[in-house]
């Protein structure tokens, strides 16, 4: 019998809660998580993403121990270099500028917390191949405003999705929650959707 204690969803993306809304998953509320996302000596973006997706869901599982928390974290990397979550024009067009004719790898953890305290966990990697842009390219794209707050300065399913000329892996990963790898760590750890 699945479990009716509450969803948490440990992220104030407006993106993650709109793709659980495309499943039929409404959260009973919204926690973000604020943990020091800078990644430890050596560590690899693999592990960054992992590692970040399961401190945000134990951090507010502390907090509200009775309920189910998902939470995620998305990294962008080219090789072992990961690229910022642009805040300014200037990293938006830096990161931009990396990726043009380049393929470069999104990788979202998501951890699920159960009211029992376990924990599942995923990592979703996608490969993502841009177009060559040009300078006009990325200047248009920059002026939209659509980069800052993106982990890599770019979201796909705005207007850089015409940038993209392949994606192998998870569509939803890259816009910020794997989908089908969260709704089996919900059923696994127990969650019912309602």
């Amino acid at each position: 019998m699945p479990n009716t204690a509450p969803l948490v969803l440990a992220s104030a993306s407006p993106r993650r809660l709109e793709l659980l809304r495309q499943i039929g998953i409404r959260p009973d509320a919204v926690e973000p998580a604020d943990v020091d996302e800078t990644p430890q000596k050596s560590e690899p973006p693999r592990q960054v993403a992992l590692r970040l997706a399961r401190a945000k869901a134990a951090l507010v599982g502390a907090r509200l121990p009775h309920a189910f928390i998902l939470a995620a974290d998305t990294v962008v990397a080219i090789g072992r270099r990961m690229l910022p979550k642009a805040e300014t024009d200037a990293e938006v067009s830096a990161c931009l500028r990396l990726v043009s004719g380049r393929a470069h790898r999104v990788l979202t953890g998501v951890c699920v917390q159960a009211p029992d305290g376990r924990q599942a966990a995923r990592l979703v990697e996608t490969r993502i191949q841009f177009k060559r842009l040009t300078a006009d390219e990325v200047a248009q794209y920059v002026s939209s405003g659509e980069g800052p707050g993106k982990a890599g300065g770019y979201a796909i399913q705005g207007r850089a999705g015409v940038l993209v000329i392949g994606l192998q892996g998870s569509y939803s990963s890259v816009v910020g929650l794997p989908l089908y790898e969260t709704m089996n760590l919900l059923v696994g750890l127990g969650f019912g959707a309602r």
